[in-house]
């Protein structure tokens, strides 16, 4: 199978996993997506989405900045992207989020594009939602100097 096949192929399966994800995490979280703007039709250009805490300080040199909302029932597929409806250049100004960095418009091999890159587009990779609680396992990690409280 050639690359460009099978990378579809592999982006088809990463959407039904989402959905399915999404449906068990619904029903076992009690997370109503009927309120979820992809699901129940509303307008975007309204929608402002407050902030629910202040943003937490970065631990390290390009750390990806945690979110300081809920994102339960975003839905974030190869058809559509709940946080680039927000952050994205076409956005960002009505909705007063940050905007997307510049970076995520480079794709693997360094060349610049028009929109963000594949492999930037899946928010929730790197960025996650912020959590001021003790870490499940214990660790030594330090901020570097001049980040953290």
């Amino acid at each position: 199978m050639k690359t460009h096949a099978l990378i579809k192929t592999m982006s088809r399966w990463m959407a039904v996993i989402g959905l399915v994800a999404s449906s068990l995490a619904w029903a076992t979280n009690g997370v109503d997506l009927s309120k979820s703007p992809e699901v129940s039709g509303t307008q975007e250009g309204g929608i402002h989405i407050p902030k629910e805490q202040e943003r937490m300080a970065l631990n390290y040199v390009n750390q990806p900045p945690m979110i300081p909302h809920s994102v339960d029932g975003y839905q974030i597929t190869t058809n559509t992207n709940r946080c680039l409806q927000c952050h994205g250049v076409e956005s960002y100004r009505t909705t007063e989020a940050p905007r997307v960095s510049p970076t995520h418009f480079v794709d693997a091999t360094g060349k610049v594009l028009g929109g963000v890159a594949p492999n930037r587009y899946f928010c929730l990779q790197c960025h996650v939602p912020q959590s001021d609680t003790s870490p499940i396992v214990e660790n030594t990690f330090t901020p570097s100097k001049g980040f953290g409280k």
